[in-house]
């Protein structure tokens, strides 16, 4: 034996004792998950039972990363743990969730990123049947795109909220870092680049600066674009690390985006109300007449009680008599005493108020 392998048996010796360390407690763990389950099957209530309970996961994730004594990353950390605990919710209730599809999209990515891998997992065609999917109860959850901080807000989205009855349970951030993807046997030139319309502007100095000339399309995402390109050498596709998994690309170029803080921020639809978890967010839905100060009159209460403000969306209304509808995001969550005072005072003057879910903010 030489001495590399002397010193190295002892460590992976030691490593071997801590898996099987880790796997009892893992199996301990889900053994609790299965309990939890049992307890929540039996309670006598005239509602089905709640699994998912992003305030609960919110405050294990918060937690977890702030006592990592490293050399862990936090993230990482999160990343693991939100694994295990979408295997143990599996056990208690397997989760459908539906997503704006196709499949290797960045809401794809979003949607694992917030319930794992355990959980199965469908794309849809629209925003509209992603609503429409929660709302029949086809599915348990759905995430669909809501801001992306360089293209601004999916008013499409925004827009669905105006006579769905789903509530926004939890909220994903997605950094979104493009590639520039081939099919992994390519040769040769490329003679077009396809990607969806927001992908090439989110990319356009880099393609100036390195493929002037060369022909971009636009096509409806981003994996159809991958799609494409796995089929056809000469075409090169702007996508995500998941399109080039799933087709089989490789990256000729990674992280192309002009802007590498670009943003993408989804929102995770249910049918239940979410309890606080410390660090929330709530959305609402305001409608009032497109009168002088209707605005002011709406912003003030929150000035009074200091609740502060995130986003503020203004769509018209649907009915057709010049009203408008207020989209506005606020920090804290609405069983808050100071959110709660903020909610009365809107609701006194306006023709609607509705709150469209508190939730726990994205992990950082």
């Amino acid at each position: 034996m030489n001495t590399d392998d002397e010193k190295l048996k002892p460590l992976r010796e030691r490593i071997d004792a801590i898996d099987r360390q880790l796997l009892t407690l893992l199996n301990e763990r889900a053994e609790c998950a299965l309990q939890v389950g049992e307890v929540k099957m039996g309670q006598q209530a005239e509602e089905q039972p709640v699994y998912y309970r992003p305030e609960r996961e919110a405050q294990i994730l918060n937690g977890l990363m702030a006592q990592n004594p490293g050399p862990l990353d936090s993230n990482a950390v999160a990343g693991l743990f939100r694994e295990v605990i979408s295997c143990c919710l599996n056990l208690e209730m397997p989760l459908t969730v539906a997503y704006f599809g196709p499949e290797g999209t960045y809401t794809e990515a979003a949607t694992v990123k917030q319930f794992g891998h355990f959980a199965a997992t469908r794309p849809l065609a629209s925003i509209d049947e992603v609503f429409r999917e929660v709302e029949s109860e086809a599915a348990h959850y759905g995430v669909v795109p809501v801001e992306n901080s360089t293209e601004g807000m999916v008013n499409h989205t925004l827009d669905c909220f105006l006579t769905s009855t789903v509530k926004i349970c939890a909220e994903i951030e997605m950094p979104i870092h493009h590639a520039l993807l081939r099919a992994e046997e390519a040769a040769g030139e490329v003679t077009e680049i396809l990607s969806h319309a927001q992908s090439l502007a989110q990319c356009r100095g880099w393609l100036d600066r390195h493929y002037p000339g060369v022909p971009r399309l636009v096509v409806a995402s981003n994996a159809e674009a991958a799609k494409i390109a796995a089929q056809r050498p000469q075409v090169a596709a702007i996508a995500g690390q998941m399109a080039a998994e799933r087709y089989g690309l490789r990256i000729l170029s990674a992280n192309i985006e002009d802007k590498p803080d670009n943003k993408t921020r989804f929102l995770v639809l249910g049918r239940q109300d979410v309890g606080p978890s410390g660090r929330d967010k709530t959305s609402l839905l305001v409608s009032v007449r497109n009168e002088p100060g209707a605005l002011l009159r709406v912003l003030r209460p929150f000035e009074k009680f200091g609740i502060s403000l995130t986003r503020i969306e203004t769509r018209p209304a649907r009915t057709g008599n010049w009203s408008y509808v207020f989209f506005i995001d606020f920090d804290g969550h609405q069983s808050d005493d100071n959110a709660a005072q903020v909610l009365k005072a809107i609701g006194e003057l306006a023709f609607e108020v509705r709150t469209l879910g508190s939730y726990p903010q994205a992990l950082g």
